[in-house]
């Protein structure tokens, strides 16, 4: 490839001595470069810090800070990039061979592009699973889709810096669904590219997964309220935010009734009703 971009990685990583050293090798042994890999560990109590001395590998730089939390963590790697191209990777997935420079030469071909995702294999349990329909990546306009759950991958993505110096980073009150709520931020501006090629392993299944923490919804939630809060959607976006912030709002007020949480109930029952569509009382 002519005029090669450098890229950043990242990868945030917290008591993940069991499986970091499959995550940084599956970078480390990408066919391309220049790259650089930036380790955030978000104060790891296990062996991730003697797992990661043992790297002389001069493209790995290593941060450590107090357990902030993810989002915490993969802003102050960004921080740290010196790459006009960003990619992520969780610290329990895996990239395959030829992962950086498929997405290079993408951005390459097209250099209108901000951003770009790969196909991606589900391991779960470590079998193979298939993504259920509603978990089927579009590509382009992804913008309504995304509200309902959370169709883009960190581990799979590539952005171009200059996109999220336009958007902002990941938001560090949401201890939970900060891609969701990044993704939205950028989906609702601009088309987010798919590569049909999978060329993640996204692995799931284990205990420490930030996905697998009950009441997400109510993460989701703010962020649409963010998002409507803040303005610059079309009237066609604000239409279907609305709509999915109520039916969030509902779903989740059901689930506080029914636990016996009756002002939280409350509180959403009320936010939905602040955000009327044209024709609701």
């Amino acid at each position: 490839m002519q005029n090669k971009p450098f890229v950043s990685v990242i990868i945030a990583t917290f008591n993940r001595g069991w499986i970091l050293s499959e995550a940084v090798d599956s970078v480390l042994s990408q066919d391309y470069s220049p790259f650089e890999l930036i380790v955030v560990d978000d104060g790891s109590t296990d062996d991730t810090a003697e797992i990661l001395s043992a790297y002389a590998d001069p493209r790995l730089r290593v941060h450590f800070q107090p357990n902030r939390g993810v989002s915490a963590a993969r802003n102050r790697g960004i921080m740290h990039t010196s790459g006009e191209l960003i990619a992520f990777l969780d610290s329990d997935d895996l990239w395959l061979p030829g992962k950086l420079s498929a997405q290079v030469q993408f951005f390459q071909q097209h250099p209108h592009a901000l951003i770009c995702q790969t196909e991606e294999i589900w391991i779960r349990n470590k079998v193979r699973v298939n993504p259920k329909n509603r978990h089927q990546k579009p590509s382009g306009d992804i913008f309504v889709p995304s509200l309902a759950l959370c169709l883009v991958s960190p581990s799979a993505v590539m952005i171009r810096r200059s996109l999220l110096d336009e958007v902002g980073l990941f938001d560090e009150s949401l201890p939970a669904c900060e891609d969701y709520d990044l993704w939205l931020r950028i989906s609702c501006k601009h088309p987010v590219h798919l590569m049909e090629t999978a060329l993640i392993f996204k692995r799931g299944g284990h205990k420490d997964q930030l996905s697998r923490a009950p009441s997400l919804d109510r993460f989701r939630i703010r962020s649409i309220e963010k998002l409507l809060q803040a303005g610059g959607l079309s009237p066609a976006q604000r239409l279907a935010a609305i709509d999915m912030l109520q039916e969030k709002c509902r779903i989740y007020a059901n689930g506080c009734t029914k636990r016996g949480k009756l002002d939280e109930a409350g509180h959403y029952l009320n936010l939905a009703r602040s955000f009327s569509l044209p024709g609701e009382i």
